[in-house]
């Protein structure tokens, strides 16, 4: 008998979790351009959005 265990993926991603892994995207390359431009305010709160609060919100939900 196979293993069940891998038999289903535990995650089921729905509608919100694409928004915030979407945002998560966007955000992390719109900060890394800024940071190639040279910002130092607005590339450091979107990369930290990014990585620190929509990503994981999108896939805790």
């Amino acid at each position: 008998m196979p293993d069940q265990h891998f038999a289903r993926s535990r995650l089921h991603f729905g509608p919100k979790n694409w928004v915030f892994l979407t945002a998560a995207a966007v955000s992390l390359v719109v900060g890394y351009v800024l940071l190639h431009q040279g910002s130092t305010t607005a590339a450091p709160i979107l990369l930290t959005l990014g990585y620190c609060v929509f990503f994981p919100v999108g896939l805790a939900l």
